[in-house]
């Protein structure tokens, strides 16, 4: 889930998330995680476990200044996220504004300095019996997986890299058989020109082109596979991501069906008029695939804008 895609659901998902959070902290909160790090760590343990979103915890003392190291997951440790005891943190967002309020904070989204992932934070202030602030306990969360948790996303996610590596391989057997069509068109065109006759120059050049509009087609198809399904981070819960994916598919195969259809139609020009009812059907099923993808482009926008609604 590209970056993007994230703040847009986090918008959608603002009251979800910000209320998740603000329960996760007041149900792990304990007075003694301030003195007691064994403590705070065995409690991080238990949240991942339940709440694998959730990246770092750390303890700030009155001043703002961190009181313990950065628990992090344990698979998910490296030396910035286990640094942090007595760094000042006393201007970041989480620690001014859990200064100034007693109820618990949740902050916007920002990039983190430990993980480096678009997170957010929850702080919670807590005081003594006597009003004096002990200390601000903070738990940083990964934002796209916090929604891909709330979305119930999270085990299709686990079988991404394999949905990747099978994209992978049929994308490499497609521009193989681009291959083998250009090497083909290559071929006719070097005996063309070797050896020409009145026939074969009638008559080759349709075949020539029928290798390369299908090597076209297939490597505009490869070339949109891999796109949509291995290089782009798509959000597939998006109905504007599926529809974009959809269309290029369509037109791929509109494109190449159209060329097949003018090549019918210049064969019975050239004498061969039994052609000629299979270039109208063709070019008539261009027609309704345009057709067709328009109906789809603008229902389904429209669709997506009343689900927004």
């Amino acid at each position: 889930m590209n970056y993007i895609s994230v703040i847009d659901r986090y918008h959608e998902y603002h009251n979800a998330i910000h209320e998740l959070m603000a329960s996760i902290v007041a149900g792990a909160f304990d007075e003694n995680f301030f003195k007691d790090e064994i403590l705070l760590k065995n409690s991080m343990n238990w949240l991942t476990k339940h709440y694998p979103f959730i990246e770092l915890m750390f303890t700030l003392d009155r001043d703002g200044v961190q009181s313990s190291q950065n628990i992090a997951k344990h698979n998910n440790i490296n030396k910035s996220m286990a640094e942090g005891l007595g760094i000042d943190r006393s201007y970041r967002p989480y620690y001014i504004k859990a200064d100034k309020n007693n109820t618990i904070i949740v902050t916007e989204p920002y990039l983190s300095t430990s993980s480096h992932n678009l997170c957010i934070s929850t702080s919670m202030k807590y005081a003594n019996k006597n009003g004096d602030v002990i200390g601000v306990l903070v738990i940083d969360i990964n934002l796209a997986q916090a929604i891909e948790f709330l979305m119930g996303d999270v085990k299709r996610k686990k079988f991404h890299p394999f949905f990747v590596s099978v994209y992978s391989c049929i994308v490499v057997g497609l521009f193989f058989i681009v291959g083998i069509l250009l090497y083909s068109a290559g071929s006719e065109i070097v005996n063309l020109l070797l050896s020409p006759t009145p026939e074969d120059l009638q008559i080759k050049p349709f075949g020539i082109i029928i290798f390369l509009t299908l090597a076209l087609a297939i490597f505009d198809l490869g070339k949109t596979t891999i796109e949509e399904e291995v290089l782009m981070q798509k959000d597939i819960l998006r109905h504007s991501s599926t529809r974009r994916t959809i269309t290029r598919f369509i037109a791929t195969i509109l494109i190449a069906v159209s060329i097949e259809a003018l090549l019918l139609m210049f064969k019975s020009v050239l004498g061969s008029p039994e052609y000629l009812v299979n270039a109208v059907a063709m070019m008539a099923t261009s027609v309704g695939l345009l057709v067709g993808l328009g109906i789809y482009v603008y229902l389904g926008a429209k669709a997506e804008t009343l689900l927004k609604k």
